[in-house]
């Protein structure tokens, strides 16, 4: 996937997460994603 798609689904809400970014459809901000990657979960274990 390139990254212009990867980053389209990247939103900025204030009413979601307190405008923290998280992935477009989901509560899931995207620093719990990098900390769970950074932690050495698969893409697999998502």
């Amino acid at each position: 996937m390139k990254e212009e798609q990867l980053l389209e689904r990247i939103i900025f809400n204030p009413k979601i997460m307190v405008g923290k970014p998280v992935i477009k459809g989901t509560r899931l901000t995207v620093d719990f994603i990098l900390n769970l990657l950074a932690h050495g979960t698969t893409e697999n274990e998502f």
